[in-house]
């Protein structure tokens, strides 16, 4: 999963805070902006590159599983990226999911994060 946003630092801060991810292999250009940050969140592996005035492509939902057990990192990951956020689901059941949220975060990328 690659997502690339303007302000590329900045969203990998919130992203870091968010899910508690690591960083690994990263690569930056002359102004600061990362071409490459990759984030592992519990072994899913989230990139993200900064975005271009020649970026073009779908708008793209990350959709992030999480055990039963671990409901209290969805909680914390909502009430990171709801912050500022264009559109926000509050956590809820639902057919598929004891536990799921949804967030328009403020760089338009769109999450699902859940448990089952």
């Amino acid at each position: 999963m690659q997502v690339y946003v303007k302000g590329s630092v900045e969203a990998v801060e919130l992203y870091q805070k968010a899910f508690d991810a690591k960083l690994g292999i990263t690569g930056k250009s002359d102004d600061g902006a990362y071409m490459h940050a990759e984030l592992d969140v519990d072994g899913q592996i989230v990139a993200v590159s900064e975005a271009s005035d020649q970026t073009i492509g779908n708008q793209m939902q990350f959709c992030l599983h999480f055990h039963l057990h671990e409901k209290d990192k969805v909680a914390k990951a909502y009430e990171v990226l709801q912050k500022d956020a264009m559109k926000v689901w509050p956590p809820d059941r639902c057919d598929w999911s004891p536990y799921v949220t949804g967030v328009i975060d403020k760089f338009g990328i769109n999450w699902c994060l859940f448990i089952s």
